[in-house]
């Protein structure tokens, strides 16, 4: 294919292991990462992970071994695996090698496709940028409260259905629809329904034509499971800088290709480091998370979905995840069970954004206060639930109250799920959002119902909603005409 250089030096296999292949070379060896072919057409890709000794080198096969066989020849294909770029890429699921997975036609048909290699520095200081910018998303609960960090990285913890992949949607939607950026998604380990569906709910949200979608199944061998994360930022980097946008990098899931990178340390023979993970863990999940990053050119911001082994955060993949990311994103099912979407539990998620220096002066003190409030109610409930609301003194009442409607005001109505709910989607801008906030905490809407900060946009629509009949079946569970007396079913 064009796309690997010519072919400069040929080989046999001498053993085949699994996924391990060692190769014979006559003359010299090919470098560290060249992708070799072997098999009938050169159908099994081999990437070269060591030099043995002067004639022996060892590789991983990204593809299966089946059929390979001592003696049988392999070809150096010049280059190392390389990814496609370009604008033709915008809408397409791809593989770790560029082949089309959406029965479209292929790449190599394209005139505009460039093929870049997979292996690639992280820019270098001098062309970072140093300014630290908060990256909008038009969420109020995220926006407020854990603000993103353009060119930053940021974990979504949660587990299934609570909503994850709807604020994934939602964010490409915002991000294309109102930034001009570009999304990638990139599925490590995905299950092939995963990606299906994803594929079918982005078509159907329209954000398809500014989008690519990159996977390595969970049924393909670990090499183009631990690759595949190279190919998506190399594919990320090319909008960055050679169009110079803004580009949305969404990883499902860091924690696989942690996984992966153990596996394939497994089979070529390496000592395990501590609790059975790869001794180069620390380095390769670095080289990956530090080509993520903001220049003058453009920025790169990662939304990672994060698997947390047996919820012990400080299993060794969590505790090097967490060292690269700048924000937390915690969904609660508790949340999502009673209707308040997004359901970001505001007091476990955090983010290094949220300083004076960064977010200013008032956003920091409204986000204290924020956490504060939502805090004392959770220490409320349990009185509440013993005693009733009747004994709690009229200032907690005021912090109930004040809490109740922060909650509401949190939630806000998607576009990506208007056709689901009948409710049109909302995008509110940070000002909006804190001036919502700031108006409910000086108890400008204590004589509103709470209903009535219920899925809606900006503050001001309170009052508008307050006047109209809500539509029965659009408030949270529980919720019925005197909100204050029902705070007892939240605890």
């Amino acid at each position: 294919m064009h796309r690997e250089g010519t072919a400069t030096r040929a080989g046999v296999i001498a053993a085949v292991r699994g996924s391990v292949v060692d190769m014979r070379f006559d003359g010299p060896l090919p470098a560290i990462h060249s992708l070799l072919r072997a098999g009938d057409g050169g159908r099994v890709a081999i990437e070269v992970l060591a030099q043995r000794d002067a004639q022996h080198v060892r590789g991983i096969a990204l593809t299966p071994t089946q059929g390979l066989a001592r003696g049988m020849s392999v070809r150096d294909s010049g280059g190392p695996l390389q990814a496609p770029v370009g604008k033709a890429i915008l809408s397409r699921m791809l593989d770790v090698f560029g082949n089309t997975i959406d029965r479209g036609p292929p790449l190599d048909g394209e005139a505009n496709v460039e093929w870049r290699s997979v292996h690639r520095a992280p820019p270098p200081l001098m062309q970072r940028s140093t300014k630290s910018e908060v990256f909008e998303t038009g969420i109020k609960a995220i926006d407020v409260l854990t603000p993103l960090e353009r060119g930053g990285k940021a974990g979504l913890f949660g587990g299934a259905g609570v909503g994850k992949t709807v604020l994934l949607t939602e964010m490409i939607h915002n991000m294309i629809g109102h930034q001009q950026g570009v999304s990638i998604f990139c599925g490590i380990g995905e299950r092939s329904r995963e990606g299906e569906e994803l594929y079918r709910e982005m078509k159907a949200a329209g954000v398809l034509p500014h989008m690519v979608m990159i996977f390595a199944q969970m049924n393909e061998p670990p090499g183009a499971r631990f690759r595949v994360g190279h190919a998506a930022l190399t594919m990320a980097e090319y909008f960055r800088d050679d169009e110079q946008r803004d580009v949305l990098l969404l990883v499902d899931n860091i924690f696989r290709f942690i996984q992966a990178g153990a596996e394939v340390s497994g089979l070529m023979g390496q000592m395990p480091s501590r609790l059975g993970y790869q001794p180069t863990m620390g380095t390769e999940l670095a080289a990956l998370q530090e080509r993520i990053a903001n220049t003058d050119s453009g920025a790169i911001t990662a939304i990672q979905a994060v698997y947390v082994p047996a919820d012990d955060f400080t299993d060794p993949a969590a505790v090097h995840t967490f060292s690269h990311l700048s924000a937390s994103i915690v969904l609660s099912r508790k949340r999502a069970s009673e209707g308040l979407f997004p359901a970001i539990d505001p007091l476990q998620s955090s983010s290094k954004m949220v300083t004076p220096g960064i977010v200013g002066e008032r956003h920091y003190a409204l986000a204290q206060a924020i956490r504060r409030t939502l805090a004392q109610y959770a220490e409320l409930k349990d009185i509440i639930a013993m005693l009733g609301l009747e004994q709690l003194s009229p200032e907690d009442r005021k912090v109930v109250a004040r809490a109740r409607r922060l909650e509401r005001f949190l939630t806000q109505p998607f576009f990506t799920t208007g056709q689901f709910t009948g409710l049109a989607g909302k995008l509110v801008s940070l000002t909006d959002a804190l001036d919502g906030c700031e108006r409910i905490l000086a108890d400008e809407f204590k004589d509103l119902p709470e209903r009535a900060l219920y899925m809606i946009g900006g503050v001001d629509e309170a009052t508008a909603k307050a006047k109209a009949r809500p539509e029965r079946g659009t408030e949270p569970e529980g919720q019925i005409a005197d909100e204050e007396a029902h705070a007892v079913d939240d605890a």
